[in-house]
């Protein structure tokens, strides 16, 4: 999976998007929006921020707001053991502060962009002393979140050492995953190990070569067993983007703000822990892409798995190692936590666009379940993951997902919120 996925395909790390304009809006979703699209501009040519802290720059905006918005009127636990604020603050000027302030600090050079956009936010809020104390709510939750969710300086970071036979050449290219990836705090995992899976199936197994078949059959460029469906699935889930869903979610009658920042921080929160789990499995296990393993399936000790010393995938293999799949990690966790949220199957589907086919429709699909599936699919029909792979990394976007939900920005019991 590329990283530019997680920059630009959630609501990122997939990130990084492209955004459909929205039929209704609130301060919470238009600053999610448009720090998405300030981090786009950081992203290098891998898709990756520039720095190692912009990873978790819309995390970080996303529950600054959620705090400000909490302190005003207190209906979750804070994350951040952030204190009550003024009631009758502005919650639009505590939502905007906060996510530019976050972002002004993690995006420097983007300042005239972000000065321009908080100008224009704090415009349409009328002045007085409602507004001045949402800023000052916004500012103290800005300050709290970016202290939240660093690289940990006590996990090592070790550098990637290519593996080979002495003496013989391999590809020089470096992958693009970093050693601090797995050096983040959690925001709710104990570690970035601590869902790590088990080990992928023995070379020489059953499931191994049935995997190996399928790929081999079904995710080869030439492939004549892969429906034409199935190759616009993989092009069309290679880089998506659920913004239209998360939109759709948010904008629903009876919505408030500070429910839509919960939404969106849980969303981060669980992308990122999910994402952290899954870098550290790639790397921990180093396994070999298709492209890999099929040119050489005369080399892996099983009688099944023939090789195809020509074989080339539908897309282009990611630069890095295969197990798990990636995108079926951070897919299933998106769908864990909107299903919580709006309903495994909710009013008006699960709206979908491309980010690899900007020019594309928006697809619906009728369950997040579905859509997570078409997800882990398509990465077969691009020949550039096996089926037990996509099962781990499900798995993994599931737990991690489940681990946020149950642990983090709780509903308080009735009684302890402030009327």
């Amino acid at each position: 999976m590329g990283m530019r996925f997680f920059h630009r395909a959630l609501a990122a790390v997939a990130a990084i998007f492209t955004f459909a304009t929205p039929a209704a809006a609130d301060t919470v979703t238009d600053w999610w929006d448009f720090g998405n699209r300030v981090a786009q501009t950081a992203a290098g040519p891998s898709g990756l921020p520039g720095t190692p802290d912009q990873q978790r720059a819309v995390t970080r905006a996303t529950l600054a707001m959620f705090e400000a918005l909490n302190a005003i009127d207190r209906r979750y636990q804070s994350y951040l053991s952030f204190p009550v604020g003024d009631p009758r603050a502005s919650p639009d000027a505590a939502a905007a502060t906060a996510a530019y302030r976050v972002l002004l600090q993690h995006f420097p050079t983007q300042r005239a962009a972000l000065d321009e956009s908080y100008a224009i936010a704090m415009a349409a809020i009328p002045e007085g002393p409602q507004r001045e104390a949402g800023r000052l709510i916004g500012e103290a939750a800005a300050a709290a979140a970016m202290n939240a969710g660093g690289i940990d300086p006590a996990v090592p970071q070790v550098p990637y050492r290519p593996r080979t036979t002495p003496g013989e050449w391999i590809g020089a290219s470096l992958p693009v995953l970093e050693p601090f990836m797995t050096a983040f705090h959690p925001w709710v995992l104990p570690s970035a190990d601590a869902i790590r899976p088990p080990p992928p199936p023995a070379l020489t197994s059953e499931r191994w070569a049935r995997d190996y078949a399928e790929v081999q059959r079904l995710g080869a460029r030439t492939s004549t067993a892969r429906t034409p469906f199935q190759t616009l699935v993989a092009r069309y889930r290679q880089a998506f983007d659920i913004t239209p869903a998360m939109r759709l979610a948010a904008d629903a009658p009876g919505r408030t703000q500070l429910r839509n920042a919960r939404m969106l921080t849980l969303y981060q929160m669980a992308f990122d822990d999910a994402a952290l789990a899954m870098v550290d499995a790639k790397m921990h296990y180093n396994f070999w892409r298709p492209i890999t393993a099929i040119r050489n399936g005369d080399a892996d000790g099983n009688d099944v798995t023939a090789p195809d010393p020509a074989w080339v995938p539908l897309l282009a293999t990611p630069n890095f190692p295969e197990y798990p799949c990636g995108h079926c990690v951070v897919a299933a966790a998106i769908a864990e936590v909107m299903t919580e949220e709006v309903g495994a199957r909710p009013a008006g589907g699960v709206r979908v666009s491309s980010q690899a086919l900007p020019l594309s429709a928006v697809q619906v699909l009728p369950s997040w379940d579905e859509w997570a599936q078409q997800v882990s699919d398509s990465r077969i029909y691009g020949g550039v993951h096996f089926r037990f792979s996509n099962e781990a990394g499900a798995e993994i976007g599931r737990r991690a997902a489940r681990m946020v939900l149950d642990h983090a920005l709780r509903p308080l019991p009735q009684p302890a919120r402030r009327r």
